[in-house]
């Protein structure tokens, strides 16, 4: 990720529904929240926040593992984020679970010990938003095995 400033816009379509624009020549999204306060028409805030931090997290460990020419492709994530009240009774995203899923076995893989004890340093958006929420990296291979 380049330093500097990001910029997104976003108005209000109807109700809780708002289009998002970003820099560049990337296709605007929708978000919207889910009924009964809002249509459901689009992902959430919390939706995005999740997708935020998976993608994120994806794209740390892809990199670092190919720095060392390795090919985990095709890379799956999931993010499970809790919502509920915290102690002042606000709706909070209390906790979220990444599980990252490698597309090989790893066996397949060298150097994945020293990845998986450094990739999630490098990621912008969890090691910010891991100040406020706590998040839960697990990381498996093709096979089902829980490496981190």
């Amino acid at each position: 990720m380049a330093q500097g400033i990001t910029h997104v816009t976003l108005t209000q379509q109807q109700d809780f529904q708002f289009r998002i624009e970003f820099e560049g020549n990337m296709p605007a999204l929708i978000s919207d929240e889910p009924a009964p306060l809002g249509g459901g028409t689009g992902p959430s805030p919390v939706q995005m926040l999740s997708a935020a931090v998976g993608n994120c997290l994806s794209d740390s460990l892809l990199f670092a593992l190919r720095k060392f020419k390795q090919a985990p492709d095709p890379i799956r994530t999931e993010v499970t984020s809790e919502v509920g009240r915290n102690a002042d009774g606000r709706m909070r995203v209390l906790s979220m679970t990444a599980a990252l899923h490698l597309g090989v076995p790893a066996a397949q893989l060298e150097h994945l010990d020293r990845v998986l004890s450094q990739f999630e340093a490098f990621c912008t958006v969890t090691q910010s938003v891991g100040q406020a929420i706590p998040i839960t990296v697990q990381v498996f291979d093709a096979t089902g095995a829980q490496l981190k």
